[in-house]
C-alpha cells in the first residue's frame, strides 16, 4: 500500500515532527540508523537517501572486515570499494512512535539494493513462496535475561557476580510477574504503542528470565516486529537501569535463550495450507515443508546461529535441539509440530536462537520449506520422547562451530539458488571472520567448549 507523501507532511506538521529516526538492520540484526530533519525525510521518501554502507563492511564490535585481497571480493563493501554510500528507502508503512522519546517517529528502512540487506533477503524469500501460491504467517517469541545492571557496571564487573532481575527458578511465576507488575506492564504497554502487540509475556526458568511472545502477523510485518522488539526491549530495560541480554547463551549453569519460530503458510485466499483438508490433521503440504527444514536446514543453519556463542546453547538436555527431528509436541526436536484448528496448525523452529537475525531465520526457514514442497520430500517418523539420543544421518546432526555452520552454507548450492551468491558469499564470509576473531583468543578459545570466555560476553551480551 502506497503511502501518501502529502498526507504524510500534513500529519508531520499537525503533530509538529522536526525529527524522525530511520532505522536498518546489519548482517548481525542489530538496528542501525540515525536522526533526520523532517524536510530531509520527506524530500527524500519516495527516491531514497545515502547511507554509508559500512554497516555491511564490519562486525558487531565496529571492526571493519580485512580479508585478503582474494577473499575481498567476496564482500559487498570494504576497502576495495571505498565504503560508498548506498541508496536506502523507508518503508513508509512501518511508522512507529517511541513513547519515550515525545512520540518521535521512527521508520525502518531497507537498502534499495536488497541482494545482502537482511529484509531484502526476506523479501526475496517471500516472493519464491509466491511463485509456487503461498504466503507465510509467522510470530516468533524471544526469551532473555534481565539483570540490575547497566552497560558500565558490567564491564566493571567483567561480566562476573552479576545480579539477576530476581533470584531462583521461577518459570511461569504469578509471585513475580505480581511483585514486578509495574515493569511488566510497561513492557506491554510499550509493544502495544509501538504496534509489536504480545501475545503473551511470563518468567522463564531461570534468575531473571522472561519469555515474550509476539503476535502472529504476515511474516514480513512479523520479522519488523522482532526487530524492533529485541532493540526496544534493551532500550526500555536500560531506562530503567536494568540490562536485557538476548545472547543465545550467557552462562553454562542455565538453560540458553531461543528465538524460537512459529510459521504457517496460506494461499492468495487465505486458506491454510498446513491443515488436512481444512480440518484437524496435517496436510501433505506440511509434511513436504517438514521434510525441507530436515533437509536443508543443516545447510541453513548459519542464519539461525550466527555468533560463536550460539553453539552452545544447541547441546542436550537444555531445552534447545541438538538434530533435525520432528515430534508433535515434542521440545526436544528441532522441528515441533503443533496440531489444532486449520488456521493454528503450525511448524516451530525450536533450532533458532534469540541472537539471531529475524529476517535471515525467518528466510532460512521458509526456504528450507519451500524447498521440501518444490521437491516433495518426505519427513522422517515422528520423534517420541526425548530426542537427544536419537540416531540421525550426518545431514540431520546440528555442526559443532560457528565456522562448520559457515562452510556448510558457503558450499551450498540450494542457498545460492535461493538467496544469490553475493548474499551467500558475503554472508559466509563475515561468520568465518567472526569465528577467527574468536580463535585468536588464546588460551580462551577451545575448539568444543561449554565455557562462554570473557570475549563472548563482551561481544554479544549488550549488542546482539
Amino acid at each position: 500500500m502506497k503511502t501518501d507523501i502529502k498526507a504524510l507532511k500534513d500529519l508531520f506538521v499537525s503533530r509538529k515532527v522536526q525529527y524522525v529516526k530511520v532505522a536498518l538492520t546489519d548482517v548481525d540484526g542489530i538496528l542501525r540508523g540515525k536522526y533526520m530533519h523532517v524536510d530531509k525525510f520527506l524530500k527524500t521518501a519516495e527516491s531514497g537517501f545515502g547511507f554509508c554502507d559500512v554497516i555491511f563492511g564490519w562486525d558487531s564490535q565496529d571492526n571493519l572486515y580485512n580479508f585478503k585481497p582474494s577473499e575481498s571480493k567476496e564482500l559487498f563493501t570494504g576497502w576495495h570499494t571505498g565504503y560508498p554510500d548506498q541508496k536506502v528507502k523507508a518503508i513508509l508503512n512501518s511508522e512507529r512512535k517511541i513513547p519515550f522519546e515525545k512520540d518521535t517517529p521512527l521508520f525502518l528502512a531497507e537498502l534499495v539494493d536488497g541482494e545482502v540487506c537482511p529484509r531484502g533477503v526476506l523479501k526475496k524469500t517471500l516472493k519464491h513462496l509466491e511463485l509456487i501460491g503461498y504466503k507465510a504467517l509467522s510470530a516468533l517469541e524471544y526469551e532473555f535475561f534481565l539483570f540490575e545492571e547497566t552497560p558500565l557496571s558490567v564491564r566493571n564487573k567483567s561480566f562476573n557476580n552479576l545480579t539477576c532481575f530476581t533470584p531462583g527458578m521461577f518459570g511461569y511465576s504469578i509471585l513475580r510477574n505480581s511483585v514486578h507488575s509495574n515493569f511488566y506492564h510497561e513492557i506491554l504497554d510499550m509493544c502495544s504503542s509501538m504496534n509489536m502487540a504480545l501475545e503473551g509475556l511470563h518468567e522463564e526458568t531461570g534468575p531473571g528470565v522472561l519469555e515474550a511472545a509476539i503476535l502472529v502477523d504476515e511474516c514480513l510485518e512479523s520479522a519488523d516486529k522482532a526487530v524492533l522488539f529485541k532493540t526496544f526491549m534493551k532500550v526500555l530495560a536500560q531506562r530503567r537501569d536494568l540490562m536485557a541480554t538476548f545472547m543465545a547463551k550467557w552462562s553454562e549453569n542455565y538453560p540458553g535463550q531461543s528465538g524460537h519460530i512459529h510459521c504457517s503458510l496460506i494461499d492468495f485466499q487465505q486458506k491454510p495450507m498446513f491443515s488436512k483438508n481444512n480440518t484437524d490433521g496435517m496436510s501433505q503440504i506440511m509434511l513436504y515443508f517438514l521434510g525441507g527444514l530436515q533437509e536443508y536446514m543443516r545447510e541453513f543453519i548459519v542464519l539461525l546461529a550466527p555468533t560463536v556463542n550460539s553453539y552452545k546453547r544447541l547441546c542436550p538436555g537444555a531445552w534447545a535441539p541438538i538434530n533435525m527431528t520432528w515430534g508433535k509436541e515434542n521440545r526436544t526436536t528441532g522441528f515441533r509440530v503443533i496440531e489444532g484448528k486449520p488456521n493454528t496448525q503450525r511448524v516451530e523452529n525450536r533450532l533458532a536462537g534469540a541472537d539471531a537475525n529475524p529476517y535471515l531465520a525467518l528466510s532460512a526457514t521458509l526456504g528450507a520449506g519451500l524447498l521440501g514442497i518444490k521437491e516433495r520430500i518426505k519427513p522422517t517418523k515422528p520423534t517420541e520422547g526425548e530426542a537427544y539420543s536419537v540416531k540421525t544421518k550426518k545431514r540431520h546432526k546440528v555442526p559443532s562451530t560457528l565456522f562448520e555452520a559457515a562452510k556448510l552454507f558457503k558450499d551450498s548450492d540450494a542457498a545460492r539458488i535461493l538467496w544469490g551468491d553475493k548474499f551467500v558469499d558475503h554472508f559466509s564470509s563475515t561468520r568465518i571472520w567472526e569465528y577467527e576473531e574468536y580463535s585468536q583468543q588464546k588460551p580462551l578459545f577451545e575448539k568444543r567448549s561449554s565455557k562462554i570466555s570473557h570475549w563472548e560476553l563482551d561481544r554479544y551480551f549488550e549488542i546482539i
